[in-house]
């Protein structure tokens, strides 16, 4: 199987001010690219060469499980976000929220503060645990929550080429300027 780049859902400029289109232009364009051309590099011969991204992230080791997470990582990462703005969860989104978090913007303050106090690169979620609660997760790296059983509703890139050009190393605002881009609906649609 070759990987492809997914397209966005959205031109290039579309995320601005909050994530420019020249972050676009190198998150997206030369990262994201980068982790598809060398996963499609690794897979002739391996046991993974007909593997789903899927597959690769719950059974793979070392590049392949690297780089298969993280074209997966990315894709959902971008496909998360949206150029309307002001959206917010409602419904039984909005509802196991409040369950879980007490309210909408306790969930934000727990998310940011696990996306900004990640140690390193890696990924904040918001997943759907098997028992059909939620939970903030932390992953280090390529790490992903498919791997633990959970179903990733939203994910927020914290490794230093998300936002560098952008805020340099001020992550905490790179998380405020985050929840401009949410999708909601899509989050919503993604817990089935």
């Amino acid at each position: 199987m070759t990987f492809e780049l997914p397209k966005l859902p959205y031109n290039a400029s579309a995320l601005e001010p909050f994530i420019s289109a020249k972050t676009i232009e190198f998150h997206y364009g030369k990262h994201h690219q980068t982790y598809v051309t060398k996963l499609n590099g690794l897979l002739p011969g391996s046991a993974f060469e007909n593997a789903t991204l899927e597959e690769i992230i719950q059974k793979a080791e070392g590049p392949i499980f690297n780089n298969g997470a993280q074209v997966w990582n990315h894709t959902f990462f971008w496909e998360g976000f949206s150029a309307r703005r002001g959206t917010s969860p409602s419904g039984k989104l909005l509802q196991l929220i409040e369950q879980q978090f007490g309210s909408f913007d306790e969930f934000k303050t727990k998310f940011a503060d696990a996306a900004v106090n990640l140690f390193g690169s890696g990924w904040a979620w918001l997943v759907l645990k098997a028992d059909g609660s939620l939970a903030i997760v932390q992953t280090g790296n390529a790490g992903n929550p498919l791997r633990d059983g959970h179903k990733p509703l939203l994910t927020c890139d914290v490794w230093e080429h998300a936002y560098y050009l952008d805020y340099q190393n001020r992550r905490p605002d790179f998380l405020a300027a985050f929840w401009n881009l949410v999708d909601w609906d899509l989050i919503a649609a993604r817990l089935g």
